[in-house]
């Protein structure tokens, strides 16, 4: 058995232990990678973390600190209860609006990753507190940034098109970008009927919490069903009118943490929540105007905020999804012993290998999409687009039809929770089963990976466009 062959059989196993044992599969990925590196890939020590994610670990522990702190001091409450109020009360109009957030974000140039961390934790704490689906606000927010990830000015969008230019293929700007807005509205569209999207349609504006002074402007209270079907309330103060419901969890506008009783606390800017924010807007600069790193800034920022009000940060370090963390970096790095050892490569020259051009061309999408999942979305189009040069060249397959759909095939599956998109949503849900989120990431990536690369072949490669 050949050495590429074993080290896939161990991923197999390490899904296998993880889904049955509930052992947490980041652990698992770590002895695997020990494993198989010293006794299959002859790797020692450093050639075994060369895959470790650094990146990826300070931009987990360093947002998930900021907005452990933001969250203690009061700043998502206040940030969720504008948000209401911009939209008039209107719940569902909000995962919209983070969909064209990250989206808008990513299309002028933000790195994915870097816009689905700055949005990510605002949109789940807002899902929280409405009782929305935290799978539904989780993916529009990571479809969105994709939407926006390949217009002619974004990182991802540039990345491709150099690479389309470099192998001499014929190439479309505009055509790679609406392929990847329209295949990630169309999927945001039916994800949002899927996930109660209708129901938060049904249900009609909430009331938005009351104003600071607690005296519940816009209906101070509205009763709502809770997970469990019982009533609770919709506001800590007021009168008014107002009722919600959708299915499981619903429209909950209740105040938890501080400023809680007493009015709305949360609605109030005091020091400590002003200069949250200030934090904040920083890190959108910092990363977006400047391009340093979003885990380095957040840190930083976070640190600072701590030594100034450590009475509301005590307790952030211990909220970082820590077990996230080890879960992400161990997959991770298993991979990275796969991609020194060859067996991405040797995966991708096997299907580039086939003799008939459209069956290859199929099967590079979903080797796109299941590597992808797991790795640098990037990274693989930049090996995936080079291997189908040569069947490209006989003229039977379109090259833009081709590129647009290895380029939507590689990234609508970062809502996998082993990608780094993936992996910011899941650690960026505040009071969630992590496990329970864990999973349902897992199974719609699955679903996304299954799905999505036969639709975009079936529709942008057989016609052959370009």
């Amino acid at each position: 058995m050949s050495p590429e062959l074993i080290s896939i059989l161990v991923l197999v196993v390490v899904f296998v232990i993880a889904t049955t044992r509930s052992v947490n599969m980041g652990a698992l990925a770590f002895a695997a990678a020990f494993g198989v590196g010293t006794l299959v890939a002859d790797l020692d020590a450093d050639g075994i973390f060369a895959g470790f994610p650094g990146d990826l670990f300070v931009v987990l522990v360093g947002v998930t600190y900021l907005f452990a702190i933001a969250r203690a001091n009061g700043t998502t409450d206040w940030l969720v209860h504008a948000s209401v109020r911009l939209v008039r009360g209107r719940v569902a109009l909000i995962p919209w609006v983070m969909f064209a957030l990250t989206g808008a974000l990513t299309a002028i140039g933000a790195v994915s990753p870097a816009a689905v961390a700055i949005v990510a934790p605002i949109a789940l704490s807002f899902a929280t507190r409405y009782g929305i689906s935290p799978l539904l606000m989780g993916t529009m927010v990571v479809h969105g940034a994709q939407a926006g990830g390949f217009s002619p000015i974004s990182i991802y969008g540039s990345i491709v098109n150099g690479i389309v230019e470099r192998e001499k293929l014929p190439g479309s700007e505009v055509g790679l970008f609406f392929a990847s807005l329209v295949a990630n509205l169309l999927i945001a569209a039916v994800l949002f009927a899927v996930l109660g999207g209708r129901k938060l349609w049904a249900q009609g504006a909430v009331p938005d919490g009351g104003d600071a002074d607690g005296t519940g402007g816009g209906g101070g209270r509205g009763d709502a069903k809770t997970t469990e079907g019982t009533a609770g309330t919709g506001s800590d103060s007021g009168t008014g009118t107002g009722t919600a419901s959708s299915p499981g969890p619903t429209a909950v506008a209740v105040r938890s943490g501080p400023g809680a009783g007493g009015g709305l606390g949360g609605t109030v800017l005091n020091p400590a929540r002003i200069a949250t924010l200030v934090a904040l807007v920083a890190l959108v600069v910092a990363v977006l105007g400047f391009d340093l790193d979003a885990g380095l800034t957040a840190v930083t920022l976070a640190v600072v905020l701590s030594t100034a009000w450590p009475d509301d940060s005590r307790r952030a370090v211990g909220e970082i999804a820590w077990s996230t963390v080890l879960l992400i970096c161990g997959v991770l790095t298993y991979v990275g012993v796969l991609e020194e050892m060859g067996t991405i490569t040797w995966a991708g020259e096997g299907v580039g290998g086939i003799g008939v051009p459209l069956l290859a061309a199929v099967l590079l999408c979903y080797i796109g999409a299941i590597v992808s999942a797991f790795a640098s979305s990037v990274g693989i189009m930049g090996a995936l687009i080079p291997l189908a040069v040569p069947f490209l060249a006989q003229g039977e397959i379109g090259a833009v039809g081709m590129v647009a759909a290895l380029a939507v095939s590689a990234t609508v599956v970062d809502v996998s929770p082993f990608s780094t998109n993936g992996a910011l949503v899941l650690a960026a849900a505040p009071d969630v089963d992590r496990d329970r989120f864990f999973r349902q990431l897992m199974v719609y990536g699955g679903i996304v990976v299954a799905v999505v690369p036969a639709l975009v072949w079936l529709v942008l490669v057989v016609p052959g466009f370009g």
